[in-house]
């Protein structure tokens, strides 16, 4: 991925080869292909899965593909309210290999969680959403086209068009380099800031295209993810589907 600065316009560029492009994988045991993701009352974002609203639904294991494998364990959690929709991941981990301290960075070159969402099948225009143990974030909506793909910054990302977003980590701290047993990723994306894909906000039966993801690089590039995709990350036609409460 590289950035340009054009008109005053951050322009974030994914090269195939980079952003786990052109890399293929082979079959591994998946979840179902669908998911209901409950409606909750908004509650605030802590970093540590705290909040007794988690507790309303259930993990969601993400699946290891490739031919480097480790035990870790991968879950997530989804919940949506009515102003925007939660992610709590949960990652089994040795240590933090994490380096990068500031927001829009390759942060897919270190360890990291991603989330896609597709919100509607009659064009593939997505939201991709990074954030790393160190709690710096990527969000990009990203145009599709057959495969060439590019990754723009929101504009006027602040008030509440903003992510939020929080870590923690456990037996250990939050330091690039630190031994830990597990990190956490806890963050709420407002519909404000889809606008304006279509089918935003969601409604109850309201069905988007997603798929949620982790990169480990303890032992190389370890990738975790809840449908499996043939090609890259960015696979959209595997994504799978969100049924809204």
């Amino acid at each position: 991925m590289k950035r340009n600065l054009l008109s005053g316009i951050f322009i974030l560029t994914i090269v195939f080869g980079v952003n786990n492009a052109d890399n293929e994988f082979p079959s591994s045991d998946q979840e179902s292909g669908s998911i209901t993701v409950k409606k909750c009352q908004d509650f605030r974002i802590t970093g540590d899965e705290s909040s007794d609203t988690w507790k309303s639904t259930e993990w969601v294991t993400l699946a290891q593909q490739g031919s480097i494998i480790n035990a870790y364990s991968t879950k997530v959690k989804v919940l949506y309210s009515e102003t925007g929709i939660y992610f709590l991941f949960h990652c089994g981990d040795e240590k933090l290999t994490t380096t990068m301290k500031a927001d829009n960075l390759n942060l897919w070159e270190e360890d990291v969680v991603e989330v896609f969402l597709w919100t509607g099948e009659d064009f593939p225009v997505y939201f991709e959403y990074e954030i790393s143990p160190l709690n710096y974030e990527l969000p990009i909506m990203v145009p599709n086209y057959k495969g060439s793909f590019l990754g723009w910054l929101p504009w006027h990302y602040e008030g509440d068009r903003k992510v939020q977003h929080a870590t923690s980590t456990v037996g250990g701290e939050k330091t690039g380099g630190s031994i830990v047993s597990a990190w956490i990723a806890e963050f709420f994306i407002p519909f404000k800031l889809l606008a304006p894909l279509p089918e935003v906000p969601p409604v109850s039966g309201t069905k988007w295209r997603a798929n949620m993801y982790r990169i480990d690089y303890d032992h190389g590039s370890m990738r975790f993810m809840w449908q499996k995709i043939n090609k890259n990350f960015h696979d959209y036609n595997n994504f799978g589907t969100f049924i809204f409460e």
